[in-house]
């Protein structure tokens, strides 16, 4: 099968780590088997985004597949089993086990897990200034008519496909790779006849809505965790709700950890006269002194007028680079000003001062020897 790993994640082929991970992220969470129970297109989505992640996230591999594609891989060395490896594994290690492997149940256990992890989109401003934030969302319940069995009498048969073990064998060449069975999803055993309550699936979906106190400071890729509302179990114990933070990008300032920049736009004469200007800080304003000689892109940084650190409620800094700026046009009365400020700092008629004058001079010689 030809695979793009880059179109697999929805990504472009110079994706930072950053950029894959949050392309990971999210499509493992919309693909996970313990979202998609019985379907298969979901669990085969799901294989190839861990398949794809692993490879990316590896600047070895990656190298690899940019230059020979995925058989390179194969040839050496850097890509084998994908066929057998813990669906689990790699998801999580993102989402701290909120979800579980599908190649591994038992038919006396749950086929969900206990724990159930949502997304929570936040602002620039609510991350950094905390908020309360109503989440919605759908938890899993196992079914009181049939115990969670999905059976309508509560009866099982062992799986004839993979007579009980929940795993199959696949060959490929001289070579055997184990994998879930596609039948009885690693159960072991199959319903005779659907309970006509949970059609079979052994739990029911419910909406439910939770307020949420969100802390100054949280950033992306952080989590809350609100307990006792995740999914129910058949022993009737009901897990936590982990609420994964994503955060939307400001038009104003980025941030970088406790950090926070912004770009600022200086008039070009406020430069030339070393002036104090007020500049935006996320709170207010502050005052920057800017030095005689300051450049487009010279940084200046203010202390404490960052982001508040979630742990010792420090804050980080604000790092201002200005941007001077110069006037597109300029009236009779500006034009006549800045020839006189001219005339001040010794710029003659040929438009040349002193410094400019001598280096004409040098030049003069270079051209003579």
């Amino acid at each position: 099968m030809d695979i793009d790993y880059y179109e697999l994640l929805e990504i472009s082929r110079d994706a930072d780590k950053q950029s894959i991970k949050k392309a990971y992220r999210k499509l493992a969470l919309e693909f996970h088997p313990d979202r998609n129970q019985g379907d298969a297109n979901a669990e085969a989505k799901f294989k190839l985004i861990n398949e794809a992640y692993e490879v990316l996230s590896d600047d070895e591999k990656r190298a690899i597949y940019d230059r020979y594609g995925r058989d390179g891989l194969k040839n050496s060395g850097g890509f084998g089993g994908f066929e057998d490896f813990d669906l689990g594994d790699i998801f999580s290690s993102f989402f701290g086990g909120g979800f579980g492997s599908s190649s591994k149940k038992s038919s006396t256990q749950d086929s969900y897990k206990a724990n159930l992890a949502v997304m929570l989109n936040l602002s620039f401003k609510e991350a950094i200034f905390g908020c309360k934030k109503t989440v919605d969302f759908s938890y899993k319940s196992s079914c009181k008519a049939c115990k969670g069995s999905g059976s309508k009498d509560g009866a099982l048969t062992t799986c004839h496909q993979c007579k009980g073990k929940g795993q199959v064998g696949v060959s490929r060449g001289f070579m055997t790779f184990v994998q879930t069975c596609p039948e009885c999803l690693g159960k072991g055993q199959i319903i005779k006849e659907k309970c006509t309550q949970c059609k079979g699936k052994g739990h029911e979906e419910l909406k439910e809505s939770v307020e949420v106190q969100v802390p100054e400071g949280i950033d992306e890729g952080m989590s809350l965790r609100v307990s006792g509302r995740g999914n129910v179990l058949k022993d009737g114990s009901r897990g936590d709700l982990l609420v994964r933070i994503e955060v939307a990008n400001d038009e104003f300032f980025v941030r970088d950890g406790q950090d926070v920049y912004i770009e600022f736009p200086i008039f070009f004469t406020q430069v030339a006269l070393g002036e104090k200007i007020k500049v935006p800080t996320l709170r207010s304003h502050a005052f920057l002194q800017l030095p005689l000689g300051a450049k487009s892109g010279d940084r200046f940084v203010l202390e404490n007028e960052g982001i508040k650190d979630l742990h010792s409620q420090r804050r980080g800094r604000q790092i201002v680079q200005i941007d001077i700026k110069f006037p597109q046009r300029i009236n009779e009365e500006q034009k006549d000003l800045l020839q006189r400020l001219n005339k001040s700092f010794g710029i003659n008629e040929e438009g040349l001062n002193e410094e400019q004058k001598g280096f004409f001079d040098k030049l003069t010689e270079w051209f003579k020897g």
